[in-house]
This record gives structure tokens, sequence and C-alpha cells, in this order.
């Protein structure tokens, strides 16, 4: 995706994004800027350039210019007072002060959701949850975390409160490449237990018991993570 990416290995074909209008390239490149990041699949201080951006995705700089300032007010990407945008790296102190944002904002999410969550949620969240499964038996990070959150969100979604879910993705978005670098390294054998309490207490209708199961789930992976 870097300059540097692109060094000693020939000229890269350009992948351009679908779409005529510089707005419409703009919102794609964003997008899935957006989602490698959220997913883990840029690591943590890696750099990125209008230039490699437009040479990756064949778009103008305007475009590229656009995506990244988006994600630089996300939280997405960081830029330095040098001009210098990356992707974060995070410290210890922020990795606590993210889990405590989702500790305080994702159980109340879970407890909106809870009214709403009929059998056919529960059961799509054990189809994902096996996702999960299957993720961690591989030893995918990424895909762990793309499983992990869809997990989450499929049951937030059903809080209808859009305002505290765009928080929370926001506090995703900041920690997906810290979570990509560092998931690979703790060699999981098995699903968060979190999901499986989670899972439980959505079958008995346990308020209680979801906004716990949910703030040990979300606290507890994210001190995994701290070095």
């Amino acid at each position: 995706m870097t300059e540097r990416d692109n060094a000693g290995g020939g000229t890269p074909r350009p992948r351009p994004l679908a779409g005529d209008s510089q707005t419409s390239a703009h919102d794609r490149l964003y997008r899935t800027l957006r989602t490698r990041i959220l997913h883990g699949e840029i690591g943590p201080g890696e750099p990125l350039t209008l230039r490699g951006l437009g040479a990756e995705f064949g778009v103008s700089m305007t475009p590229a210019r656009e995506a990244i300032r988006r994600l630089v007010a996300e939280g997405g990407l960081t830029l330095s007072s040098s001009g210098r945008v990356s992707t974060p790296e995070l410290s210890n102190e922020r990795i606590e002060e993210l889990a405590s944002i989702r500790a305080l904002l994702e159980p109340e999410l879970s407890s909106r959701a809870l009214p709403r969550a009929h059998q056919a949620l529960i059961e799509r969240l054990e189809i994902i949850n096996q996702a999960v499964a299957r993720s961690v038996a591989a030893h995918d990070a990424q895909s762990y975390i793309r499983s992990n959150l869809e997990f989450h969100r499929t049951l937030y979604l059903r809080a209808q409160a859009p305002a505290i879910l765009a928080m929370v993705e926001t506090v995703w978005l900041q920690l997906g490449p810290t979570m990509g670098k560092l998931y690979g390294r703790l060699n999981r054998t098995e699903p968060p237990r979190g999901h499986r309490l989670i899972l439980a207490a959505l079958h008995a209708g346990d308020e209680p018991g979801l906004r716990i199961s949910v703030r040990a789930d979300v606290t507890h992976g994210l001190r995994m993570l701290l070095s």
C-alpha cells in the first residue's frame, strides 16, 4: 500500500475502483481502507501516501486525500505534525482507555437489543460464533477479528441506537491494526468464552447477565493485548 511496498517489484498494476465520479472513487476508497484498518489487515504504524494509494487503486490525488481526511477524523489514521499519515500505534494506556469505553457502551447496546433479540437473531449469532471458532482453529487473525466484530455488530444493530453504535465502531477502528498484529501471537485454541455466556443470557432473556457477559467479553479480549 505504501511506496516502500511498491519498490523493487516492478510497477504494480493499479486496481481501479468502480465508479466514474471523484465522489464515488473517494467513497469506495474510504470504505475499502476503513475495512482493512478495522479488520487488522494493515499493521500499526504503517505509513500511507497519496501517491501509493493512487497507484494501488487507480485514483487521483483528490479522492485519496479525501479518504485519508475522513479516516484521520475517525481515528482510523493518524496525521503527524510533519504530515506523515499512518495507522495508529496504541500504548497500553490507550488500549486500557478504549477498553473502558467499550465496557461502558457495549453493555448498553446489548441491553437495548435484548427486547428485539428473537430466536432468529440468536440462531444467526450462533452461526457467526461457529465462524469465530473456525478462525481460531485456523489461527487466522484477520478472519477472527472480522467474525468477532460481526458477532457484536449483529447483536448491537437490534438496539436501534445508531449514535451509540457509531461511537463503538470508531473505537473498533482505532483498535484494528493493534488487534491484527497481536491476536496472531495469542495462539488461541478455542473461541471466546464470553460469546457462549452472551448467547446463554440471550436465550434466558437475562438482561443483567447479558450486560455482565458483554462487559467481560470486550474487556478480557483487549487486556490480553497488553504487552
